[in-house]
């Protein structure tokens, strides 16, 4: 394993985006490659525009990443894994530069962006079914026993962004993400998220493919079809804090800036509406982990410009005591302040008391 990389092309489905370079004062440099410039497109319309300028990022968040490639690196139980498997190797995980982390993730992150020379290795002949893959990931999350199992479990879940351990597996040629229950969750943390998932769909919310697969164990396993993979093509995506290049961690953002850049950068307007739907959704169902992270826009080639991404990580969190984005700085908001956000950007009152009361006749429904 080379420990210091200090160069990578950065590539979307096999054309070169442009260059990351660490400088000798330890800051990344960016810039993309002149035939992008003419053909290609903005990977972070605020932060990084298509000029032929030397991006250096500012942010102290991403360890001299821009936001855009950070997304590239697994979180949560992706680190995790990552990190285990470094120790395996004796190489320590905070040592090493963001751009050898990039080069271990290579063409294995979420998203379309990838990074060349790679250090990933690939793993073929996984096996083990849902149940046994559940069984191996406790066991590793508990860090009780090492896993026989543990480069099986990295190969399909060392990409991964969240808390929860989940896996990345291909059905009828489809890529799908499978999540497992943690120590933390309740037994049937997946029909959990399963219900949470059809509650929002019934609202009106534009939900990627999901389902309920089944186990011997547990009430089953959630699993969601990805949304940044079409047949063989990867589809761009930032997520919001990465866009504003802020962290996820830190809870410093309003549904205003969703409104904002949404207003800025999406082709089709509607997707104001559909922001406000899942506002709603998230504050009459009480998902207060409605982080800026838990917010994607996807690059439309046929558009020509962003679009909202499906709605994704759809939890109820009543133990926490406020939600991670404020609605006009309230973290405990009311239908008051999502009708006072609505008129801050000019919806339609009566459109916006109509999502209101569908997603109340929802969940009403749902209690009963």
């Amino acid at each position: 394993m080379k420990i210091n990389v200090k160069r990578l092309v950065v590539k979307y489905n096999n054309k070169v985006v442009g260059f990351l370079e660490e400088l000798s004062n330890k800051s990344i440099a960016f810039q993309y490659d002149e035939d992008w410039m003419t053909k290609g497109f903005s990977i972070s319309p605020f932060h990084l525009p298509l000029t032929n300028k030397v991006y250096i990022s500012k942010s102290d968040y991403f360890s001299g990443l821009f936001g855009v490639f950070h997304d590239s690196l697994p979180d949560g139980w992706g680190e995790l894994l990552m990190r285990r498997m470094l120790t395996k190797k004796g190489v320590n995980f905070d040592k090493l530069s963001a751009l050898t982390r990039l080069s271990l993730v290579s063409d294995n992150g979420l998203g379309a962006l990838t990074y060349e020379p790679t250090q990933s290795e690939k793993i073929e002949g996984v096996k083990s079914d849902l149940d046994t893959l559940a069984e191996e990931v406790k066991r590793i999350y508990d860090n009780a026993i090492e896993s026989d199992d543990f480069d099986e479990i990295y190969a399909l879940g060392g990409a991964s962004g969240g808390a929860r351990p989940k896996a990345h597996i291909t059905l009828n040629n489809e890529d799908w993400i499978v999540k497992f229950p943690s120590s933390m969750d309740p037994n049937d943390i997946g029909k959990l998220e399963y219900q949470a998932n059809k509650l929002a769909q019934e609202s009106g919310i534009q939900v990627n493919e999901f389902t309920l697969f089944p186990s011997k164990k547990y009430s089953g396993y959630f699993g969601a079809k990805r949304f940044d993979t079409v047949a063989a093509k990867r589809i761009h995506m930032i997520s919001l804090s990465s866009l504003l290049e802020t962290t996820h961690r830190i809870s410093n953002l309003d549904y205003s800036h969703l409104f904002q850049v949404i207003q800025k950068i999406c082709v089709d307007q509607n997707d104001m509406y559909e922001a406000y739907r899942r506002m709603c959704f998230n504050v009459l169902y009480q998902n207060k982990d409605d982080h800026g992270k838990n917010f994607a826009f996807l690059y439309d080639e046929d558009l020509g410009g962003y679009k909202l991404s499906p709605f994704y990580d759809i939890t109820q969190t009543k133990g926490k005591f406020e939600h991670e984005m404020t609605v006009l700085g309230n973290g405990q908001p009311s239908v008051t302040e999502m009708m006072d956000i609505a008129k801050e950007f000019h919806l339609s009152t009566k459109t916006c008391q109509s999502i209101i009361h569908k997603i109340q006749m929802v969940l009403s429904v749902k209690k009963t």
